[in-house]
């Protein structure tokens, strides 16, 4: 599922245009975004919960050439379904 089909459902579905229903499936997506970006975790009842990780620098391989190199620090975004989600994809 693309965002433009996530846009077309909530057209078909709710009845807004369909440049409104981008509008908000953009502010959803950005204000997501921001609270991640800020380090906050994400929770939505029945769905899920993302948060962000920092991952220290460390010793890596590359695999081609045997080298060893450093992987730089980062942070990770991972995403956790909610009970209600997984057991509704397994019932299904």
């Amino acid at each position: 599922m693309t965002k433009a089909d996530i846009v077309e459902t909530i057209y078909e579905k709710v009845g807004l245009s369909k440049r409104e229903s981008a509008r908000i499936v953009d502010m959803i997506f950005e204000i997501i975004k921001g609270k991640l970006e800020n380090g906050e975790n994400v929770k939505i009842s029945g769905f899920g919960s993302f948060t962000v990780r920092d991952k220290k620098a460390r010793r890596g391989r590359n695999p081609q050439t045997g080298e060893e190199i450093t992987i730089a620090a980062r942070r990770v975004l991972s995403f956790k379904p909610s009970n209600v989600l997984r057991k509704h994809i397994n019932e299904n």
